[in-house]
Order: C-alpha cells, then sequence, then structure tokens
C-alpha cells in the first residue's frame, strides 16, 4: 500500500502528464505482479465493490476523530471529497502499514459480508496505523469510487515503457471483463492466449468536435458522412458461434439486448461490428430517453423488451473471417460491411435488428452543411466525417474523424439552487438548478425547476455568483441552497424529450450554461411551453 499511496500522491501532484506518465512507469517497474494488476483494475475501473456505505464512514470518522457529525458534515462540504474529509480530520499517524495493496483489498473484499461492528473495528484499526495518504487512498478503495487525474490511457501509456509492449496490443489486451482476483500479470499482460480473445472487443475509436469551417479539412471528395447517432456506441461480437455486446465503457451488456440473440447463426462467427444501440420504438428511431429505460436494469423483461426494442445501427466492420481489418481503408471496410449486411438481409427469412448507418458523399461542403440541418428530424446528433482512406486507429486521434454536431437548443432560464461544486471548486458554489416559468390555471405563473447545469462560466464568474449566492440564501437543505431568483442565464442542451421522471415533465441532454444573461431579467426567462416546443 505503501508504495501505491506514493504513487498516488506523486499523481496528484502535477498536471503535466509527462511527470504522470514517468511515476507509473516508475511504479509498473518495481511493484510486485499482484499490486500491478490491481492498480491496472483500479485505474480501468475495475474496483472491488463498496464494503461499507458512505453514512456509516461518515459516522464512524466523525466519531472517531472525536468530533460532532454536523462538523464533520460542513467539513465534507468544504472539502468536496469524502476520503480526503476523513483523511484529514483522523488525527495524523506515526507510523505507517507494510501490508500491501493486494492484502488490502482482499480484506476488503472480504469486509463486505461481515457485520457492522467487525466493519467499524476493521476501519479504526486502519485509519489509526494509516499516515495521510495512505489513509486517503484506504478509504477511497472503501468507497468504490477511486477517480483521480489519470485516464486509461496514460495508464496504458506507462505500462507500454515499463513492458515494452506495443501500447495498442496492451489497449486490447485489457479490454474484456477480466477478474483481478483470479488472473496474474502474466497472463493479462505478458502471456499471448489466443482463447482469451473470444469474447475481447477492440479499443473504440474516437473521433474530435470539428474545428473551424469543414472546408478546412480540404477536398471533400476524399471524405464520406453519415449522421451520429444518439445511441449507446458498441461493438456487437461474433465468434465461435458466441454472442457478446460491448458498450464503449468496456462493459459486456449481451444480457441487456436480447434481441441481438438473432444475430447468432445469421452473422457469420469471425465478426466484429462496430455501431450504435439505437431505441426503436414503432418502427423508428426513438429518442436516447426512450434508450435509458433499459440502462442499468438489472433483468431486462420481455414487456420492456416489446415496448423499447432496439436494434443494431452499423458504422463499421473491425473484424471479418476471423480477421483483424482495421488497417484497411475505411471505404474498403464499409464495402465488406455492406456485403455482410447484403447477404444477412437476403438470406434470412427472419427479422434482424440489424440495419446499416447511411454512408453519404457530397459534391460540395454546402451540401454536407444542408445535410447537417436535417439531423434533428432525424434523431441524430450532427454528422461524423470520416476520410475515407483512414484505418480504425485506437482512442481519440485528430485528422482521420471528425464529429460536426448540430447547434445547441437554448432557453433562457433562472438560477434557483446552488450547491458547492468538487475538487478545486469545492469551496465555491458552482453546481446550479435552473427553472422556467409555468402558467397556473388561475393565471399565476410559478418557476418550475427542468434542468442542472455546473459548465460554461469563467473562474472570474464563479467565483462573482458565489459571492452573490452567500449573500441571498433563503433556505438550506443540507449542502443545497435556494436562492433568491434574480439570475438569467441561456442554458444550452444537444436533446430534449418528454419524460415522466422530471418535475418538469421534461428531459434535456447535456445541459451546460451558454452565457450569463445579465441584460435580462427573471420575467423574460423562457417557459415550459417554449420549453416544449423545442421537442421534434
Amino acid at each position: 500500500m505503501k508504495s501505491f499511496a506514493l504513487l498516488i500522491k506523486a499523481l496528484d501532484s502535477t498536471n503535466k502528464t509527462i511527470v504522470k506518465v514517468q511515476a507509473l512507469t516508475d511504479y509498473f517497474l518495481n511493484a510486485s505482479d499482484v499490486d500491478k494488476v490491481w492498480t491496472i483494475a483500479i485505474l480501468s475501473h475495475r474496483r472491488p465493490p463498496r464494503p461499507v456505505n458512505t453514512t456509516l464512514l461518515r459516522e464512524w470518522a466523525s466519531d472517531l476523530a472525536n468530533i460532532p457529525l454536523w462538523l464533520f458534515e460542513e467539513s465534507y462540504h468544504i472539502v468536496g471529497d469524502l476520503a480526503e474529509t476523513i483523511a484529514l480530520v483522523i488525527p495524523t499517524a506515526q507510523q505507517s502499514s507494510e501490508k500491501s495493496l493486494t492484502r488490502f483489498l482482499e480484506e476488503m473484499i472480504a469486509l463486505k459480508k461481515k457485520s457492522e461492528e467487525d466493519k467499524k473495528s476493521y476501519l479504526y484499526e486502519n485509519w489509526k496505523i494509516l499516515n495521510y495518504y495512505e489513509r486517503f487512498v484506504f478509504t477511497k478503495l472503501i468507497t468504490g469510487g477511486f477517480r483521480i487525474g489519470v485516464s486509461q490511457k496514460l495508464m496504458t501509456r506507462a505500462l507500454a515503457k515499463a513492458t515494452e509492449i506495443d501500447e495498442d496490443i496492451l489497449a486490447y489486451k485489457l479490454m474484456g471483463n477480466w477478474d483481478p482476483n483470479s488472473i496474474t500479470f502474466q497472463q493479462l499482460v505478458l502471456e499471448e492466449n489466443k482463447s482469451d480473445y473470444l469474447s475481447k472487443p477492440y479499443p473504440f475509436y474516437l473521433a474530435y468536435a470539428i474545428e473551424g469551417a469543414p472546408q478546412n479539412l480540404g477536398n471533400v471528395s476524399d471524405w464520406s458522412a453519415e449522421h451520429k447517432w444518439d445511441g449507446i456506441r458498441s461493438q456487437v461480437i461474433l465468434r465461435n458461434d458466441e454472442l457478446f455486446v460491448w458498450s464503449r465503457g468496456e462493459e459486456l451488456v449481451t444480457d441487456k439486448y436480447p434481441e441481438f440473440e438473432k444475430f447468432i447463426g445469421t452473422i457469420p462467427s469471425g465478426t466484429v461490428i462496430d455501431g450504435e444501440i439505437l431505441s426503436f420504438p414503432k418502427g423508428s428511431i426513438g429518442t436516447f430517453n426512450d434508450l435509458q429505460t433499459r440502462i442499468g436494469r438489472k433483468t431486462v423483461s420481455a414487456a420492456l423488451v416489446k415496448k423499447v426494442p432496439v436494434i443494431l445501427k452499423a458504422y463499421d466492420l473491425l473484424e471479418w473471417e476471423g480477421k483483424d481489418i482495421r488497417k484497411l481503408p475505411f471505404i474498403e471496410r464499409r464495402k465488406l460491411l455492406e456485403q455482410l449486411f447484403s447477404m444477412v438481409t437476403k438470406e434470412n427469412r427472419i427479422e434482424i435488428p440489424l440495419y446499416l448507418s447511411e454512408n453519404m458523399y457530397f459534391s460540395t461542403w454546402e451540401e454536407v452543411a444542408q445535410e447537417r440541418e436535417k439531423s434533428r428530424e432525424k434523431h441524430s446528433e450532427g454528422l461524423m466525417l470520416k476520410r475515407k482512406d483512414s484505418p480504425y486507429l485506437v482512442g481519440r486521434k485528430k485528422g482521420d474523424w471528425w464529429k460536426w454536431k448540430v447547434d445547441p437548443l437554448t432557453v433562457d432560464a433562472v438560477l434557483t439552487y446552488a450547491m458547492r461544486g468538487h475538487g478545486r471548486r469545492s469551496n465555491l458554489f458552482t453546481d446550479y438548478t435552473f427553472a422556467l416559468w409555468k402558467e397556473e390555471d388561475n393565471g399565476e405563473k410559478e418557476l418550475v425547476t427542468f434542468a442542472k447545469a455546473y459548465s460554461g462560466l469563467t473562474d472570474t464568474e464563479f467565483r462573482k455568483l458565489d459571492a452573490w449566492i452567500k449573500k441571498n440564501t433563503l433556505e438550506r437543505f443540507g449542502p443545497v441552497r435556494s436562492v433568491t431568483p434574480h439570475h438569467v442565464f441561456e442554458i444550452a442542451f444537444e436533446g430534449i424529450a418528454l419524460s415522466k421522471r422530471h418535475k418538469s415533465g421534461i428531459a434535456t441532454r447535456f445541459p451546460r450554461m451558454l452565457h450569463w444573461r445579465k441584460d435580462k431579467n427573471i420575467h423574460e426567462a423562457n417557459s415550459l411551453d417554449d420549453l416544449k416546443a423545442l421537442i421534434p
């Protein structure tokens, strides 16, 4: 644990990528193999389940620190991170633990099934003997939420330097449903075992948002365009007559989409398709809000499948006849995908939920722009522009793939609630709730909340608004404050749909603050009817 805590301290102390990569490389060169596996797991979001809920953690930490719970809670709201708060309030230990990272994690896994008294005793014992950074890391692992400023890509880059294995090969090795409890470093990283690759997806290729005018990309004839569908990016894998469905978040979600079982026996083994899972109610593309009713469900009932069916909108072909074809030019992979689609749809009498994302070619960039304007009526977010000769790369790379999203929808809304932020903003009120006007039957108007947003303002604007919020608080609800309705903001969002889960009856997608409208008073803000009018 000591060396892992020192690693986290080093990573937490810098914003420089080169320094972080070097710290990780040094760690991988010196750590034990079992600790390396768990470190890879932790930094690629494969953490063990949380053994103790946060309510008990707060109570026990305040008790051990000998401070009242209300003072701990106030400290927590200021610091913004539970593990950091606990590490700060508990008296610093003079000694350090010699237990390994792996030993601690094994104990935490076993702790989940123990009694509350045993859990409390275990926490007290370790909180008392760990120094500040060890206690911080220990508590982070207990909470199950281990987020630091290191992406899996950076971790993979460091591992490549330490092992001298190609970074792309490592990215592929680390994907999939491996278990840090049972796999060794030799098996995970060093060893070549073809059977391990049966279910593994390829690392996803991601696009950057277009920079400037599309004309800057050069000759339009070098590019293909297709709509950027608003669903769940996924890879559908058929190998050895078995089906595997992976989300971009590296989650195996085969059981969530039973409709895709029809692919077995119809799509040949040795095929990997990159595409988008979309809701498809009444035979047409639905909204992401429809799809959310199936996301996160432990079991997907037959009734839900019937109510919200899904399809796979295929973009690309990554593996064909058992061969990795990612290095082929996009236009060649696309021809193979079209051949596959034609073969599957013609030879099968049963209807399968596979659709081809239309590939479009244009004579001018003006024609591309005109097609982009049709995006919302087609339930897409805009266009994807792909260079015809581009290979399928790993991760986010500039040059060959660009996303050109439609301009966001906007409304002017009133700030009604505020909450402190996290990290460097933990001492400022930066997370806001906004409301729109609703006219009652008696003709009176009230403000109804419809969205939350915490991005879009400058640091200076956040500080000014924070000072105003502290002076104009109406009520406090734990970390949340209601404020005097006074400020108007232009709120931008990517999509909109009716929703029974929201008080306003409407769900917005990716809301954010676009402008602080100091030129408007609250009576000039938009209404819920204005918002509903934006629903396609």
